[in-house]
């Protein structure tokens, strides 16, 4: 069964103890994509892409039937310009054998899924892995349903499970962790700006705020 801390600091992500999947974001999936905006899901699924490869997680990319619903996403696949994905005919990719032994291999129980649809291809994996003893932890907003309450009793149904929701800004915050962390910061820094709306223009901002020579009051 699942060890997932509730509270105190165990109960936060850290990159050494995470592994990243992605599931399904296909284009047939994000034609019948309507619980959110679905250029906000591209957004925050690459966004949480890109971080993975900052912090050093390993990454898992999944497709279902890739010849018929098509490949992977750029913006995601660029970010992983050598690694193929694994092309699934099972519904549930914790089904698939080859999934599950790239996760066993990363040697991490902190298991992150985001994916398309929330309600069948990550509620299923995520429902699965709980009872094989990792802590799940499902980035709800850079997954999505067919309809709003589709992906609303998903994420219902996995909390009843025992998976834990967060969101992709919430991952970067818990791998970050420290501000003095400078190994990460860069990169961190430059995925927000990015992806990050308004939080990254307020970063974008306050770093050249620090960029920016003082001046007398007179603004000489």
């Amino acid at each position: 069964m699942t060890r997932t801390a509730k509270v105190g600091l165990e109960a936060l992500l850290t990159p050494e103890e995470s592994v990243l999947v992605l599931i399904d974001h296909q284009p047939y999936q994000f034609a019948n994509l309507h619980s959110h905006e679905p250029t906000m899901i591209v957004n925050n699924v690459v966004g949480l892409a890109k971080l993975a490869r900052v912090f050093d997680v390993p990454t898992v990319l999944t497709t279902v039937i890739e010849e018929r619903g098509g490949n992977l996403i750029k913006g995601i696949q660029d970010v992983f310009p050598d690694q193929k994905p694994i092309n699934r005919t099972f519904i549930n990719t914790w089904q698939d054998r080859r999934v599950v032994d790239v996760v066993e291999k990363a040697g991490r129980k902190k298991l992150i899924i985001a994916g398309l649809w929330t309600e069948i291809c990550v509620a299923m994996p995520a429902i699965q892995a709980l009872d094989e003893g990792y802590d799940v932890f499902v980035v709800t907003d850079a997954c999505g349903g067919v309809t709003a309450e589709a992906h609303d009793m998903a994420v219902r149904r996995m909390v009843q499970a025992g998976v834990v929701p967060i969101t992709w800004m919430a991952v970067a915050g818990e791998w970050q962790r420290d501000w003095a962390r400078e190994s990460t910061t860069g990169g961190a820094g430059e995925v927000m700006a990015e992806h990050g709306g308004g939080s990254g223009v307020a970063l974008a901002w306050e770093l050249q705020l620090l960029a920016t020579p003082a001046t007398d009051g007179a603004g000489r």
